[in-house]
């Protein structure tokens, strides 16, 4: 499993996990409501400028993770071109860009043990039908596993590819969802092994 947290130390890491993920919600909040694709996007030049801000290895690594975001970006833009809509079709692929930009500057900036300490304390109040401590480790394991999931992804298609000169087929979906159980079934034996939670 690994950590999404980058070793690129910045200002940013210093700040508790409660007042970034306030801002978040605000920001992302806030840009549902720019009317036009131009103000979204300038927002979005203005997230760059903060990464950059941050450093330039902080930012190629904030890049790198935003790679497997564009083939939506691209799809969902020609489609929109394709229904003559254009300026809805930046307007939404703006705001998809932009949050999830936002939400790996959170991520990469935050300990995932800092993560997992604020939705105990903030789950609190629904103790009684939700535990916090399984909530807070279920949202661990997610953003832990699915970086993972995706390199397994990405080798079962080069796998497929140095098999076949074919399109990549849907029978590769089995494969990979074995896996997950797989990895899955080793983490919860791990956990019993541990106490549980």
């Amino acid at each position: 499993m690994l950590t999404l947290t980058s070793h690129h130390k910045t200002a940013l890491h210093a700040l508790p996990a409660g007042p970034k993920l306030a801002a978040l919600a605000l920001i992302t909040a806030g840009m549902l409501a720019l009317p036009t694709a131009a103000s979204v996007w300038a927002l979005a030049v203005l997230v760059a400028l903060v990464h950059l801000a941050l450093g330039r290895g902080f930012a190629r690594q904030a890049a790198r993770a935003l790679l497997p975001l564009w083939p939506f970006l691209l799809i969902l833009l020609i489609w929109h071109f394709w229904t003559d809509a254009p300026e809805r079709g930046a307007l939404v692929a703006g705001r998809m860009l932009t949050a999830v930009a936002l939400a790996n500057l959170v991520t990469m900036t935050t300990r995932l043990d800092a993560m997992i300490a604020l939705v105990e304390r903030i789950t609190q109040p629904v103790a009684r039908w939700l535990p916090p401590r399984r909530l807070a480790l279920a949202i661990a394991l997610v953003i832990r596993f699915t970086p993972v999931l995706m390199d397994k992804a990405v080798i079962l298609g080069q796998a497929w590819r140095a098999r076949s000169a074919r399109r990549r087929n849907p029978r590769l979906v089995l494969p990979l969802v074995l896996a997950a159980i797989d990895d899955a079934e080793q983490v919860a034996e791990a956990i019993r092994a541990r106490g549980g939670v």
